[in-house]
């Protein structure tokens, strides 16, 4: 596993997703006046799920956002988490 990754809140093991800052300015606002909007923290679809391994024979239970769910059931559970470094 990552060393950065063991001891962040919430980011997935295999997208790398996390929470990140947003927000600004609309367009409209640019176009008339100076008024202000606050930043604002979008938090990535993180999920605990345990997954099964067939070829460990293993579950494991892991953070995962909902797009790396869809990666996990393309890909295949073992080849997936293999590759992002999770076994």
């Amino acid at each position: 596993m990552l060393p950065w990754l063991e001891h962040m809140a919430k980011a997935c093991i295999v997208t790398k997703k996390s929470s990140k800052m947003a927000g600004g300015y609309s367009n409209r606002t640019r176009a008339t006046q100076f008024n202000p909007t606050g930043k604002v923290r979008r938090k990535a679809n993180i999920q605990k799920r345990r997954i099964y391994i067939p070829e460990l024979k293993k579950t494991i239970t892991v953070n995962i956002s909902t797009k790396g769910i869809k990666t996990l059931q393309k890909n295949g559970a073992y080849q997936t988490l293999k590759k992002a470094g999770v076994l």
